[in-house]
């Protein structure tokens, strides 16, 4: 009997757990706050970059809501790496080192999550934040409407560009004042983004929501900096172009230049004519030594009337002549002793 009691009052042996592969799939919309999505390094494809220049992203702008208003001033006060000036700025700033990023939190709820490089390590900073958030006692916030609203990336051609040019030949897209800003500001339409150029080549690309607008925007505006390249001969008539001299099949008497696919027929002297020069030097005629066959210069007083002296002019009227004399406004009585 008192085995059979300590039996029955022994605890059961824990069940093991399950694997994951007998766990359900979780549904992408039901994953909680607190659990951090993988950043993973999205692979890019040479085939869609002819120019072997891809350019890397620098900066992605989101947003997100927390779904209720937000006490500020509890946040920076029991936050860590937050800081909250109301005089300044109506937003919480917080940061995190992993992913390297920076919040902006308001008091409606919004959130923006600025300088991640890449677009999944932007949504796992937003749910960071959202999950510190909840922690400082907001249980009901969530994590929803997340949003990439910008990405800035930049690149490096490896040549000079002459701005000018690109701004002569594109002016209904760009914009080019050097005394203002260095770069020339070129506003693509499809797809919208927004490109700074630089004289060193160095190109920053802004504006988009996607990475393949990105990739799409450099691609078209690639061939227009190769056009421009600084030092090019092409580049500095803005097409390419030659010229070439060819003697005329039906003899000496012509030759053609070609320029651009169209010759033009030009006579040429035969040899034995006097026309042909004899030397270098009869193609010019002989130089006039100086000051010996010139004329005299012409004075630039020639012609002109003498000048009258200042003496000889009438002398000027006084302005009182004609008037009366002054009234005095008082007379002074003489003192005798």
């Amino acid at each position: 009997m008192e085995t059979v009691a300590v039996a029955s009052m022994a605890t059961p042996p824990p069940t093991p757990p399950s694997p994951a592969s007998a766990l359900p799939p979780a549904d992408p919309s039901e994953v909680p706050v607190d659990e951090e999505v993988p950043s993973k390094a999205i692979e890019v494809d040479l085939n869609k970059h002819p120019s072997g220049i891809v350019p890397q992203l620098q900066n992605v702008v989101s947003t997100c809501y927390l779904g209720r208003k937000l006490d500020l001033k509890h946040i920076a006060l029991h936050a860590r790496n937050a800081e909250y000036n109301p005089k300044r700025f109506a937003a919480v700033i917080m940061r995190i080192r992993e992913p390297k990023t920076t919040a902006l939190i308001f008091s409606s709820g919004k959130m923006v999550c600025t300088g991640a490089k890449s677009e999944s390590d932007s949504r796992l900073a937003a749910r960071k934040y959202a999950r510190v958030i909840q922690k400082l006692g907001f249980d009901n916030a969530k994590f929803q409407d997340f949003k990439i609203q910008n990405i800035v990336a930049s690149c490096d051609v490896r040549f000079p560009i002459r701005l000018e040019g690109l701004q002569h030949k594109h002016g209904i897209f760009s914009h080019y004042e050097p005394e203002l800003f260095p770069g020339l500001i070129y506003r693509m339409k499809k797809p919208k983004v927004v490109l700074l150029i630089f004289v060193s080549g160095k190109v920053v690309l802004t504006g988009a929501k996607h990475r393949d607008e990105i990739y799409e925007a450099f691609e078209m505006i690639h061939p227009a900096l190769l056009e421009f390249r600084k030092g090019d001969p092409q580049a500095v008539l803005g097409k390419q172009s030659a010229v070439s001299i060819e003697p005329s099949s039906l003899g000496l008497e012509t030759t053609r230049i070609k320029i651009e696919g169209e010759s033009f027929g030009l006579p040429l002297p035969s040899p034995g004519s006097s026309m042909m020069p004899t030397s270098p030097s009869h193609m010019l005629p002989p130089p006039t030594p100086w000051g010996h066959s010139l004329p005299p210069p012409t004075p630039s007083y020639s012609g002109l009337p003498p000048s009258t002296p200042m003496h000889s002019l009438p002398p000027c009227t006084p302005s009182h002549v004609g008037l009366p004399p002054p009234t005095p406004s008082y007379k002074i009585e003489p003192q005798f002793p």
